[in-house]
């Protein structure tokens, strides 16, 4: 079974940073097309970051483009998300996901997905 552990949320002020974590465990795991959707209360989840490895194609949601980043480290097989400039508008529920191969991602393109990270941005 597919189990992605996302880490590195937290309360931080407006302007802060913050960075997001993500290990695959309980079995060998690599995907294709990894990536970070995030859901507000009430709204609708949105892929915010997402990478393609082959090639190294990136998605960004124009909410987010200039300020987070998708990366990763392949000794570590861990995926990243910083997060800079942060706004009261980012406060969500951020998951890391295993995306299907479409490309570019849609919000519904999700295969597998962790337990998600609170990140709770003040004004």
């Amino acid at each position: 079974q597919v189990q992605l552990d996302e880490s590195g949320g937290g309360l931080v002020q407006a302007g802060g940073s913050l960075r997001l974590s993500c290990v695959p465990s309980g079995r060998t795991f690599s995907s294709p097309v990894m990536g970070w959707f995030r859901q507000a209360p009430g709204k609708e989840r949105e892929s915010v970051a997402v990478v393609r490895w082959s090639g190294g194609y990136t998605y960004y949601a124009d909410s987010v483009k200039g300020r987070f980043t998708i990366s990763r480290d392949n000794a570590k097989n861990t995926v990243y998300l910083q997060m800079n400039s942060l706004k009261p508008e980012d406060t969500a529920v951020y998951y890391c996901a295993a995306y299907d191969s479409s490309w570019p991602p849609t919000n519904y393109g999700m295969r597998y997905w962790g337990k998600g990270a609170l990140v709770t941005v003040s004004s």
